[in-house]
């Protein structure tokens, strides 16, 4: 997906000279509202349940890109606009101590010799992921080229950030179901920290993850 690394370019607009969102940006950032609100909640309750250190990490981002979709709708709720320059600093602290979790609770699998159990719920909403998240990073990108809106692209980074962990995520239960080998599991959990790190960098600093 090499068009994403451009798509931070877009320029941007003040937040008091926002114009109004178009049918087709509403409708976007109400799918991936919802589809965040699913993904955190079945990853987060798939990584307790199967004590998967990947599943962790895939849901800490489905938080940070829920964020990230909430930033585009409050452009337009003048009571409620959080600037796309907090929003970073918030997303990339998260990002940032949510890694550090992440890390532990990995290496601590190592350490104490956890068991990861296989995860189908896991696998299935990876697999949901890998599918939904490119084609809505496409279409954003589109709309985001459109209206010049730069809150619209980086969320759109955001998006194709998800596939990516998708699939490391996807790599560690499906081995770890297919093989029983437990720490494939957290050993993809560490595969994912550079990239998670790499976004709450770019976040932090305001620009898009560039790896992307």
């Amino acid at each position: 997906m090499p068009d994403l690394t451009q798509i931070g370019n877009a320029p941007s607009r003040p937040a008091t000279c926002a114009s109004p969102p178009t049918k087709h940006v509403l409708w976007l950032q109400s799918i991936t509202l919802a589809w965040m609100l699913i993904e955190l909640g079945v990853s987060v309750y798939a990584a307790i349940a199967a004590r998967s250190p990947v599943l962790l990490a895939f849901g800490s981002d489905s938080l940070v890109e829920l964020l990230s979709a909430t930033v585009v709708l409050l452009q337009w709720t003048p009571s409620l606009r959080l600037s796309e320059h907090r929003a970073g600093r918030i997303a990339g602290a998260l990002l940032f101590a949510l890694s550090f979790v992440i890390t532990a609770i990995a290496i601590a699998s190592f350490i104490l010799k956890l068991q990861p159990e296989p995860s189908p719920a896991g696998i299935a909403i990876a697999v949901a992921a890998l599918i939904a998240m490119p084609l809505l990073a496409a279409l954003k990108r589109r709309e985001a080229r459109r209206s010049g809106n730069a809150a619209l692209a980086a969320d759109a980074v955001q998006s194709a950030t998800c596939a990516y962990l998708a699939i490391i995520t996807l790599a560690g239960l499906g081995l770890n179901a297919a093989f029983h080998i437990p720490w494939f599991d957290p050993l993809a959990a560490l595969a994912a920290i550079p990239l998670l790190l790499h976004e709450a960098q770019s976040a932090w600093r305001g620009h898009p993850c560039a790896c992307c």
